[in-house]
């Protein structure tokens, strides 16, 4: 899935992401530690912080979606799956804390064999 898909005159559209991952927009919101008000109002969702995070996840979907056969595969995974080597924490909750590059790094230490 394209980056291109999720986003609305060059912005991720947290409504348009949602509806890929057939959710709601508040539960992308949580996914990726943003309050309710982060993906309402307009102001927010221009926001570095918000645009930033949306990318964050959308990226790791976007890596990790050809191994998983479908975006909410993906989804799932992310919102789910323990990752070794981070205390048990899912690529959300590392997301959430500001670990997105380390989520990334991993995905591409387990591609390059690294971790099996």
């Amino acid at each position: 899935m394209g980056i291109a898909q999720y986003a609305d005159n060059g912005v991720f559209a947290p409504r348009r992401i949602a509806q890929a991952l057939q959710t709601t927009s508040e539960e992308i919101a949580r996914t990726v530690g943003l309050g309710k008000d982060a993906i309402q109002r307009k102001d927010r969702i221009n926001s570095d912080r918000t645009q930033r995070r949306l990318r964050e996840m959308v990226e790791i979907l976007n890596k990790v979606e050809p191994r998983f056969g479908s975006p909410l595969m993906a989804y799932a995974w992310y919102r789910s799956e323990p990752l070794p080597g981070f205390s048990g924490q899912s690529a959300m909750q590392l997301v959430k804390a500001g670990r997105a590059d380390d989520v990334l790094d991993y995905i591409d230490a387990v591609d390059a064999g690294v971790h099996a």
